[in-house]
């Protein structure tokens, strides 16, 4: 081969290996920071991009990575290095840590971290290290404010924890060009014998509500019996005040009826007495003096029988009627 083959093949080779060098492909949701001369001077974004080889070089930043263990070990995490930045909302497992409270008990934390970079440029260039810094970060403010509470606040006050945490940290964390989307803490494990005291004091907790609850039972039954028995007697008296009215109401019908036929009857014999110029008073009253001797006598168990004192009434009214009788004769 002469010499000028080699050279052309020797330079296509450079060609080759500056546009592979050059040529930057980036994936969607990252960025890649590129230097001039260790100088700042551009953002490539996802796409096909070109940059001078020798000349641009990409910032490399550190982030973490979660290594799974071999043979069922736990898994770790370990820092790298790496020039493409994510944007992805990324989460933290942060491990147990011992946080002291107000009440001076030691307790151990452990909390996930939520947080996505808004800005490229400042987590690149405004911290060194940047999940470093945000672990170490997030365990200086959840001691601040576990700090600030009892043991008691602590276990109850979940929510209001991890909503200060989350904006302390934004807060911290803006400049970095990070932003905290959540913090949620795991677990609250507080010392042995402060648990066993907890369980203890949740045990007689349960007992107490549920002699409560029985009590409030029995009390509902017995209120729920005499409320029925008390409508019972309600019912019941309802029912013989109406037998009582329907009764009378008949009663008074009957009375009414019977009135109504005398009525019709001292009519009628008025009218034919009457027409036969006798006392029809006199008729009427000898008949009930009758009826009422009639019964008098009919009583077995009544050995004394009364007689009116005026007994010339007695006789006038039999005596009208024999006179009625007369003149029908």
């Amino acid at each position: 081969m002469q010499p000028l083959h080699w050279f052309v093949l020797a330079l296509a080779v450079l060609v080759i290996a500056l546009v592979i060098r050059g040529l930057r492909i980036v994936q969607q949701a990252e960025v890649v920071i590129i230097e001039r001369l260790g100088k700042y001077h551009t953002t490539l974004t996802s796409g096909i991009n070109i940059i001078w080889p020798f000349f641009d070089k990409p910032r490399k930043i550190v982030w973490r990575f979660l290594v799974p263990g071999a043979g069922g070990e736990t898994s770790t995490y370990v820092l790298r290095e790496m020039d493409r930045i994510d944007l992805r909302e990324t989460v933290y497992d942060f491990p147990r840590q011992n946080v002291i409270t107000a009440d001076n008990v030691l307790i151990e934390i452990n909390a996930l971290l939520y947080f996505q970079i808004t800005d490229p440029i400042k987590a690149v260039y405004e911290i060194n290290n940047l999940p470093d810094a945000i672990e170490k970060l997030t365990q200086t403010s959840l001691r601040n404010i576990i700090g600030e509470l009892t043991l008691d606040q602590t276990l109850t006050s979940r929510d209001t924890i991890n909503q200060k945490l989350r904006i302390l940290l934004d807060e911290a964390t803006d400049k970095w060009g990070v932003r905290i989307n959540r913090v949620e803490l795991q677990d609250i494990m507080p010392p042995p014998d402060i648990r066993i005291a907890m369980e203890k004091q949740m045990r007689a907790e349960r007992d107490r509500r549920a002699v409560i609850l029985e009590a409030e039972g029995q009390k509902r039954a017995v209120i729920l019996q005499a409320e029925g028995k008390r409508e019972a007697q309600i019912a019941e008296a309802e029912g013989s005040k109406q037998s009582e009215i329907l009764r009378a109401d008949g009663e008074a019908a009957a009375i009414q009826r019977v009135a109504n036929a005398e009525a019709e009857a001292i009519r009628a014999i008025t009218k034919a007495v009457g027409e036969g110029g006798a006392d029809p008073t006199k008729y009427l009253i000898a008949l009930k003096y009758l009826e009422t001797l009639k019964q008098i006598a009919g009583n077995t168990t009544n050995k004394v029988v009364f007689l009116p004192f005026e007994a010339t009434g007695v006789l006038s009214s039999l005596g009208g009627i024999k006179e009625l009788l007369q003149e029908k004769v």
